[in-house]
């Protein structure tokens, strides 16, 4: 796997618990809640809110807060929360590239905060296009390999629906797309019955930052006490994730 999906597959074990679950939730509810007020409530028309309802449902949330946030976001409900979306830049422990995704209601509570989180770890951030241009938008979609899929059957149904890349792991097949071809190519792998574990709208780095052992934590430290914060919705980096490191934090 690459470090992408290394950081993703260690974020799901890490996410077990309840207080994170929490956490999780927080962040979904936003997600489904902008999602809603920028395309409404129809799941047809509204492909963004279907992947959020979709990682909701993942996430076992209940079905009412599901309902409960678009009702809000849609001028249904009471107590509606306007959020603002924003992207952060900067450096992680050894000027490793990072972008924050956030969702506030607060820009300067938020700003502040993630920014003595990034110092007190050993980073710094950058003004606006400071390591943008070292990431691409893209479709990024996995799929955990079992007896049911076959990577030459997964690669062709994506080709031909318009993925760029498709990278075959030993674990998992990572299927990277332009923006416009995400949703013909998650809906190609839905009419094959194929679950990903991940199916979003990522920021894919250009190149990677390869560093010790030691160095890979402290970054992977840095990007968890971000991603605790309640604003940040996620980090993009562009950390390489060694065999050596996932291999100790999954026997941890």
């Amino acid at each position: 796997m690459s470090g992408h999906s290394k950081w993703a597959t260690i974020k799901r074990a890490k996410g077990a618990n309840d207080a994170k679950r929490g956490a999780l939730f927080t962040r979904l509810l936003r997600e489904i809640t902008v999602s809603a007020r920028e395309g409404g409530g129809d799941l047809e028309a509204n492909f963004r809110l279907r992947l959020a309802i979709d990682k909701g449902r993942a996430a076992n949330m209940p079905k009412e807060n599901i309902e409960r946030a678009i009702a809000r976001a849609t001028g249904q409900g009471e107590d509606a929360i306007t959020y603002e979306e924003l992207m952060y830049e900067g450096y992680a422990p050894h000027k490793v590239p990072m972008m924050i995704k956030v969702l506030t209601d607060n820009r300067n509570r938020t700003v502040s905060e993630v920014r003595r989180t990034v110092e007190r770890a050993g980073g710094m951030l950058g003004a606006q296009n400071a390591v943008g241009w070292q990431f691409n938008r893209k479709g990024y979609i996995v799929l955990e390999r079992n007896d049911a899929i076959n990577p030459d059957e997964v690669f062709e149904v994506a080709v031909e629906a318009g993925a760029d890349d498709v990278v075959t792991g030993e674990d998992s097949i990572e299927i990277f797309t332009e923006v416009d071809a995400f949703r013909p190519v998650r809906e190609s792998f839905a009419k094959k019955g194929w679950q990903p574990s991940t199916a979003e709208i990522s920021m894919i780095p250009t190149t990677q930052s390869k560093l010790s052992p030691e160095d890979t934590r402290k970054v992977m430290n840095a990007i968890e006490a971000l991603e605790e914060l309640d604003d940040v919705q996620q980090v993009y980096s562009n950390l390489e994730i060694s065999d050596e490191v996932m291999a100790a934090l999954e026997a941890a």
